[in-house]
């Protein structure tokens, strides 16, 4: 690096110096809206947002709390509910629970497009009807 390049970057540098988090405080155009210490706005009715019910309980994995609110728009349904059902049975740090949750995934996109269900159904058709024909042509032999 040259003289001349590494005085061109000190110079960069600091003119960008206060540019940080830890810029002086009052200087800081988000400080007025902090407030010190914290409190809720004054708008909000509550500290903490009332738990949500709802018809069927949400799939949640062991050991976790359920958060105040939460979607059921899309409640697991199907095979691929059950799977995924299964899947939050398992802990988090084994890769059988996020396989698990894959193959749920796969599973449901087969069971909201017909067409996909059919093409897969007939794909497993054929490669089971070409193992059904290997193994009468090996005891043939």
């Amino acid at each position: 690096m040259t003289q001349e390049h590494s005085y061109h970057l000190r110079q960069r540098v600091a003119a960008h110096a206060d540019s940080a988090v830890d810029r002086n405080p009052l200087d800081r155009p988000g400080v007025p809206q902090e407030a010190d210490p914290p409190e809720p706005l004054s708008n909000a009715h509550w500290l903490s947002p009332e738990q949500q019910v709802s018809e069927r309980p949400p799939v949640v994995g062991r050991g976790r709390q359920l958060t105040p609110v939460y979607s059921v728009a899309n409640p697991p349904r199907g095979l691929s509910g059950m799977i995924r059902r299964l899947a939050y049975r398992v802990p988090d740090y084994r890769p059988r629970r996020w396989l698990l949750l894959v193959l749920a995934d796969r599973v449901d996109v087969l069971e909201s497009n017909p067409k996909l269900l059919l093409r897969a159904a007939a794909g497993a058709g054929v490669v089971g009807l070409g193992f059904y024909g290997l193994s009468r042509l090996r005891a043939a032999r």
